[in-house]
């Protein structure tokens, strides 16, 4: 309900304790539209090429949370394109309109998406191609992972309480931490478990997380919604690229 389209029973409602709790199971998300843009993608595979597939597996991945993430990188990108005291910022974030900083940050990552799939399935012959089915759970996975953490170790920026993210912020204990760490690792495990050599694409990403805490601490004192948005398509970006880096040094 709160990270995805897919439709919920009519009989669950909405309640702020309900989206703290739901926090530990925020890379679990990535499992489903991870698992839906690999069927997409398979099935496209047999019918168009390999091209239109993947362009398919990250159409029905962005459908699937309704562009939640690529608009929260949008408008980081606009905010601190655009912004440069902490009101500025939250400000032009907050404005549902796109601008030039956004529109070009989401052009290049998709880019970088479409052409590190592309390549990586181009080189995937060459290995376990059994491994391809969980990469797409995996890199969906341990992005939201990598974004969960800022609310584990940061402080919610806004003072005015009009961001639907903010009751993430008011309360979290060891079952949220357990359980965003669990669903987060264990489809990248099992890569790890395949070649360890994979251990290293958490590098980047603990490096992600530092920066991004030193950054937005720095400019906003804290996360917005938005900034979760922007690491996980970062980290997205940063895992295929490890991903890819790896595969052809195999």
């Amino acid at each position: 309900m709160f990270y995805t389209r897919i439709p919920c029973p009519s009989n669950i409602d909405h309640r702020p304790e309900y989206l703290n709790k739901a926090s530990r199971y925020f890379p679990l998300i990535g499992w489903i539209v991870g698992g839906i843009s690999y069927l997409f993608f398979a099935g496209a595979m047999l019918l168009f090429g390999s091209h239109l597939a993947i362009l398919f597996a990250l159409l029905i991945g962005i459908w699937t949370t309704g562009a939640f993430h690529e608009d929260g990188l949008a408008d980081a990108c606009d905010g601190f394109g655009g912004g440069w005291t902490k009101e500025k910022i939250l400000i032009i974030m907050k404005d549902s309109r796109v601008g030039t900083y956004g529109v070009v940050g989401l052009i290049f990552l998709l880019s970088i998406k479409f052409f590190t799939l592309l390549e990586l399935w181009r080189i995937s012959p060459q290995l376990d191609t059994l491994l391809w089915p969980s990469l797409f759970i995996a890199y969906h996975a341990l992005a939201r992972l990598t974004a969960i953490n800022l609310v584990f170790g940061m402080e919610y920026a806004r003072e005015d309480a009009t961001s639907k993210v903010k009751p993430i912020a008011k309360t979290h204990g060891s079952p949220e931490v357990a359980g965003a760490y669990l669903f987060g690792l264990m489809p990248f495990a099992y890569h790890v478990l395949a070649y360890w050599q994979h251990i290293f694409i958490l590098i980047p990403l603990i490096g992600l997380y530092f920066y991004a805490k030193y950054y937005f601490n720095k400019w906003l004192d804290g996360y917005t919604g938005d900034c979760l948005g922007a690491v996980e398509q970062i980290a997205e970006c940063l895992i295929l690229l490890s991903f890819l880096a790896i595969w052809k040094l195999l």
